[in-house]
């Protein structure tokens, strides 16, 4: 994607300046002067503006992330392999843990003093902020009605959750179920326990 914060717009115009647009266009069409226009703007934009790789929602790191909470996450996965292998004692494991985490709520909480004392002249962040904090990140999967019949849409699965909350109350039997569409048929008594990674920890 182009990256506008690095770019050279004088030397951006001053490339658009030199062409004789009167000469370029003169006796051409729409759509042919149009071709002409895209082209010198192309050319000064590949010289004037670099590119930079693009990251996804996903990649971006939270606002309060920082190089010193950076270096303490990766303490903190160093500890975790090292008492996993039996080097580092399960006490100091846990007080880096609690370190960690500690160190994580007062970043938030410093990010969030910052913004909302600068809400005034900044508000672009703050909403960006509140905005990322309010986005769902997990869906409700499929639920089974009475009839047997999956609900997918979620005006149906509202309504298959109200009325299993109003059978209890009123003390009428609902069957109403989840479904696990990805587990159905499989055998859970025959299978290992789940193991706990080390990004869960």
């Amino acid at each position: 994607t182009l990256d506008f914060r690095r770019a050279d717009f004088d030397l951006f115009r001053d490339l658009l300046g030199r062409v004789q647009w009167d000469e370029a266009l003169e006796g051409r069409g729409a759509q042919e002067s149009w071709l002409i226009f895209k082209g010198h703007l192309l050319q000064a934009q590949e010289r004037c503006i670099p590119t930079k790789r693009k990251s996804g929602w996903n990649t971006r790191r939270p606002a309060w992330m920082n190089k010193e909470l950076l270096d303490q996450l990766g303490h903190k996965k160093a500890a975790y392999r090292g008492w996993k292998q039996g080097q580092v004692a399960w006490e100091e494991y846990r007080a880096i843990v609690q370190a960690t985490r500690d160190q994580v709520r007062k970043a938030k909480a410093l990010i969030e003093l910052n913004l909302a004392r600068d809400i005034k002249g900044n508000k672009k962040n703050f909403y960006r902020y509140v905005s990322d904090k309010k986005r769902s990140r997990e869906n409700v999967g499929p639920l089974q009605k009475e009839t047997g019949d999956l609900a997918t849409q979620d005006m149906e699965k509202a309504e298959v959750v109200n009325e299993f909350f109003s059978s209890v109350f009123s003390g009428k039997r609902s069957s109403c179920t989840a479904k696990d569409t990805e587990g159905k048929g499989r055998d859970w008594e025959n299978e290992e326990p789940p193991t706990v990674g080390e990004d869960q920890v």
